[in-house]
């Protein structure tokens, strides 16, 4: 029994490290991919229906190779504090296995799909439908795939915070942390909603990815100091 929650702390420790280095370059790569369209472009921007796309290929879908990565990690950083969870704190955890699951199985097939099927379909002049596939459309199936995968990244952070206890400074700050995705992405999507209405285009988008990336690098150094202070409390035993 010893020996099998020494095997989920070491796990846990190596996820939290590998989450919080794959998300630093993430999304590093990600931020050098600015959209030649939308809001965000001040020149030369690509209009409808997006047919020099390929002029951006590969550099703006590098970073969508990264992603796939990274968030295998951090199913399997859910999943590691899942197992550590008091028994009576496991229906948080559990709920947040779920929704972990629901981001990871949305964004993959919407980054797979990206890079798998944009690029090669233009190549070979088969264009009917890209337009509201690619990522340069703000109100694409992209773009709608990613924000309702960070939503329920930011709902799984947010339930797997009451596994941390309120009884120590390093859990106290873990658990505001782990808060935090969920509510500053309600509020960029109210106020973009309320500013734009059903045209936000890809600025809620932009906003949930860096929210919950950002708020990713410090939780992850976190979690890997509260596994690795778990592990030395076992060896000291």
């Amino acid at each position: 029994m010893q020996t099998t929650k020494s095997n989920i702390t070491k796990f846990g420790l190596y996820s939290s490290i590998l989450l919080t280095i794959l998300t630093i370059i993430t999304f590093g790569f990600a931020m050098t991919a600015i959209p030649p369209s939308g809001p965000c472009c001040t020149g030369n921007c690509m209009e409808y229906p997006f047919s020099n796309l390929l002029t951006y290929y590969p550099g703006d879908y590098r970073w969508m190779y990264l992603a796939i990565f990274q968030l295998l990690t951090f199913l399997i950083f859910i999943i590691s504090i899942h197992f550590i969870a008091p028994t009576e704190k496991k229906i948080f955890s559990f709920v947040s296995v779920a929704f972990a699951l629901i981001s990871t199985m949305v964004l993959l097939t919407d980054y797979f799909t990206q890079f798998s099927v944009i690029p090669i379909s233009m190549i070979k002049g088969e264009t009917e439908g890209i337009a509201l596939l690619t990522q340069y459309n703000g109100h694409g199936i992209f773009i709608a795939l990613e924000e309702l995968g960070f939503i329920a990244m930011s709902i799984a952070l947010f339930f797997i915070a009451p596994v941390f206890s309120t009884t120590n400074r390093l859990e106290k700050s873990l658990r505001w942390l782990l808060y935090l995705p969920l509510i500053l992405n309600f509020i960029a999507f109210v106020a973009y909603s309320l500013m734009f209405g059903i045209d936000r285009s890809y600025r809620f988008e932009v906003a949930a990815i860096s929210i919950n990336w950002l708020l990713l690098i410090p939780i992850g150094i976190l979690i890997s100091i509260f596994f690795k202070r778990i592990i030395i409390n076992e060896s000291n035993t």
